[in-house]
C-alpha cells in the first residue's frame, strides 16, 4: 500500500490564506445601490434594506458568490436592481469592514450606519407574565390618574421566579422510640 505523503485533500487543494491581496474597493454604478442585511431567508435569498430609496427587497445571492462569500445579518453589499421586478434584487458583491470605513469617508453610505453581523431584531422585547400583566395593567391605570404627569413611566421590575421547594419526607427517629403509625405512613 503506498504512504500518505500529505498531498492531497480538500485543504491542500483550496490553498491557504497567505497571498491575500487588498480589493480595489467597488462602487455602485447605475442600476445598483447599496443595501444592508436585514434577515437571511434561506436557499441563497435574503431581505435587505435598499440604502438608496429606504426600500426593502428580496435580494438573491448570485451562484458565483454561493458558499465561497459568507453574509450575515447587518453586513452592507451591493446589489443590482432589477428593471422588471422593483421588489427584487441580487447581490453582486459584499463590503468587508476596510471597504464600508473608505464608503463612508467617501460619502457614499451614510456614517451613522451599523454594520457588522449583530442580530439584534428582538434587543427591545419584554416578556410579561399572565398574572403580572394583569397587575400591571392596574398599575398603570393607577399611575395615569397621578399627578407626576412629566416623570418618565415606570418600567416592570424583573421578578425572579420562585421554585417551589420539594417537601423531603424526613424518616422517623428510632432513637427517640417513637412509635409510627399508619397515619404517618401515610403522609410520607
Amino acid at each position: 500500500m503506498p504512504k500518505n505523503k500529505g498531498r492531497g485533500g480538500k485543504n491542500y487543494r483550496r490553498g491557504k490564506n497567505e497571498n491575500l491581496t487588498k480589493r480595489q474597493l467597488e462602487t455602485k454604478d447605475d442600476g445598483q445601490d447599496y443595501a444592508q442585511v436585514i434577515k437571511l431567508l434561506g436557499s441563497g435569498r435574503l431581505i435587505c434594506l435598499c440604502l438608496g430609496d429606504s426600500k426593502q427587497r428580496l435580494g438573491h445571492i448570485r451562484g458565483k458568490m454561493r458558499r465561497k462569500v459568507w453574509i450575515q445579518n447587518g453586513d452592507i453589499v451591493l446589489v443590482a436592481l432589477r428593471e422588471f421586478q422593483d421588489e427584487k434584487c441580487d447581490v453582486v458583491y459584499k463590503y468587508f469592514p476596510e471597504e464600508i470605513k473608505q464608503l463612508k469617508n467617501l460619502k457614499e453610505i451614510p456614517e451613522n450606519l451599523e454594520e457588522g453581523g449583530g442580530d439584534n431584531i428582538g434587543d427591545n422585547v419584554v416578556f410579561v407574565n399572565k398574572e403580572e400583566s394583569s397587575s400591571s395593567d392596574s398599575d398603570l391605570s393607577d399611575s395615569d390618574s397621578d399627578d407626576d404627569s412629566d416623570s418618565e413611566p415606570k418600567q416592570p421590575q424583573k421578578q425572579q421566579p420562585q421554585k417551589p421547594q420539594p417537601q423531603k419526607a424526613q424518616a422517623p427517629a428510632k432513637d427517640n422510640k417513637e412509635k409510627i403509625t399508619k397515619k404517618d405512613i401515610d403522609d410520607i
